[in-house]
């Protein structure tokens, strides 16, 4: 009886979460998470449905890169990982634009710097609502730690 008591305020607390959600910020949520399975499987296909023709990135390397020279990143195994987790902390909605912000655990591997190693990084994604859909339109990730160690960046 005591364990009912306590499972149905969780319960309750997690439908107003879920019900709190905007259904954008559910569709930011959603395809942020396809970002992410496209990358890891080199998708470039599902990518430039996501992704802007003027897709802009400051990437974790310091370097500021259009869509065609990220492409060209995957396609060379630059960008490729053997494991990918991306938590979203936090999405928030201004009219037609999405920001999406959070935490990603990556471990590069092939071409990529830091191969081997678990990296974690900070990301800020940029979305744009479209006739088309949301569009992502640029995106900045900054690397935090590398294998225990913290960036220098």
């Amino acid at each position: 009886m005591t364990k009912t008591l306590w499972i149905l305020p969780i319960l309750l607390l997690i439908h107003l979460f879920s019900y709190g959600q905007s259904s954008d910020e559910k569709e930011i949520r959603r395809l942020e998470q396809q970002e992410v399975a496209a990358i890891q499987q080199a998708d470039t296909v599902t990518l430039l449905k996501l992704w802007s023709k003027d897709f802009v990135v400051n990437n974790p390397y310091g370097q500021i890169v259009t869509l065609p020279q990220i492409l060209g990143f995957i396609r060379a195994g630059k960008i490729d990982y053997t494991t990918f987790e991306r938590i979203t902390e936090r999405v928030t909605i201004v009219d037609n634009v999405a920001i999406a912000m959070g935490r990603e655990i990556v471990t590069p591997e092939k071409a990529t710097e830091y191969a081997g190693k678990k990296v974690t990084r900070q990301y800020t994604d940029v979305w744009m609502k479209t006739k088309a859909g949301w569009r992502e339109i640029a995106r900045q990730a900054t690397i935090v730690n590398i294998d225990g160690m913290q960036s220098q960046q």
